[in-house]
């Protein structure tokens, strides 16, 4: 994850409010710290390689002992690739050999899960909205959030937002420049893949926005929120088609995750009460065309049921309907109504 940074004061006020999330600083620290200082410690953590840095995040942002299976689910990270279905990913060590070889053994996984509206849904956009709301709200491009923005309140980080307590929520966005709220595409950084972006309940209130909808950098274990959705830049959330960009994509999502997964598995968030949901946003491949093939879930948590598969048929409204369930969340948003959720995949649940 990022170097550690002084956290939007919004954000750390709501999270107390919570009691959960955001973390005082480390003793000695200072929250208002320049952004030489914060240079430098990423200085100082890029001399290092990922395994490294997860040993040293394990060290120094984990106090607990160990990681427990006792705690009620209450911390909830996503993680959305993209373009891939689940045949291309399975089995293929050259290219994905940490989702293989050591994610797989510790995750339960759904072989049968599928993209918004069963599959069916292209291009990408409308698959993250649907993660949102439950439906895709009538946008059937990719086009950033001046020309695709939707005004409902009806999706879930304002549930969360309208919650007593207010549930944290954070979305982080590799590459994306700061303080924008995220609707500018610029370089690897997509807006469409941020769908918080595309609510103005969200984006009309500046403080509140820029406060939730911030550069994957600056993640890390004293800037959890409650619900972290987090989308990798264009190179490694597998979409690819870059110059920038390794071929296949896969290869560079798949050691991204090698770097980022331990992060988050090493932090008492995920540790006590955490979950991790890795999938992708739909199945669409540009060799094929697009297709409903399944693209797989995997779940990691210490309540999840490692090593086992199920072939229920699951969908992002399942996704969507899980985590309104795990914080209590009504009513159940669009297409989550008629959904099952992903239950079977722990040992207990929520």
């Amino acid at each position: 994850m990022g170097r550690n940074i002084g956290w939007p004061s919004v954000l750390c006020m709501s999270v107390a409010l919570a009691a959960s999330g955001c973390k005082k600083e480390p003793p000695g620290s200072d929250s208002s710290s320049t952004t030489g200082d914060a240079d430098t410690d990423a200085d100082s953590d890029a001399d290092s390689d990922a395994d490294s840095d997860a040993d040293s995040d394990a060290d120094s942002d984990t106090d607990t002992a160990a990681t427990t299976s006792d705690a009620p689910l209450s911390t909830v990270f996503i993680i959305l690739l993209e373009n891939h279905k689940w045949s291309d990913i399975e089995g293929n060590t050259r290219d994905a050999p940490y989702i293989n070889d050591t994610l797989l053994p510790q995750a339960a996984l759904a072989l049968s899960y599928k993209g918004g509206n069963n599959g069916k849904l292209h291009p990408s956009e409308p698959n993250y909205i649907w993660l949102e709301a439950g439906d895709n709200l009538g946008i059937t491009s990719d086009d950033d959030p001046n020309k695709n923005e939707v005004s409902t309140t009806d999706h879930l980080v304002t549930q969360m937002r309208n919650h007593s307590p207010e549930i944290v929520w954070a979305s982080w966005q590799e590459d994306m420049p700061p303080n924008d709220c995220g609707v500018n595409s610029k370089g690897l950084y997509a807006a469409k893949h941020n769908p918080m972006a595309f609510f103005t309940d969200v984006t009309d209130d500046k403080s509140y926005c820029s406060s939730r909808i911030r550069p994957y950098s600056e993640l890390d274990s004293s800037t959890i929120a409650q619900y972290n959705f987090i989308t990798p830049n264009l190179c490694d959330d597998m979409h690819g088609n870059f110059p920038q960009c390794t071929f296949p994509s896969i290869e560079d999502g798949d050691t991204w995750l090698s770097q980022e997964v331990p992060k988050i598995m090493n932090t008492d968030a995920y540790k006590n009460g955490g979950v991790l949901f890795i999938t992708w946003d739909e199945s669409e491949n540009t060799l094929t065309g697009t297709t409903s093939d399944p693209i797989g879930m995997l779940v990691l948590s210490p309540k999840a049921r490692p090593g086992y598969t199920n072939t229920i048929p699951y969908t992002h409204s399942s996704t969507l309907r899980t985590i309104q369930e795990i914080f209590g969340l009504t009513p159940l948003l669009g297409d989550a109504a008629n959904a099952t959720d992903l239950s079977d995949l722990f040992t207990s649940f929520p």
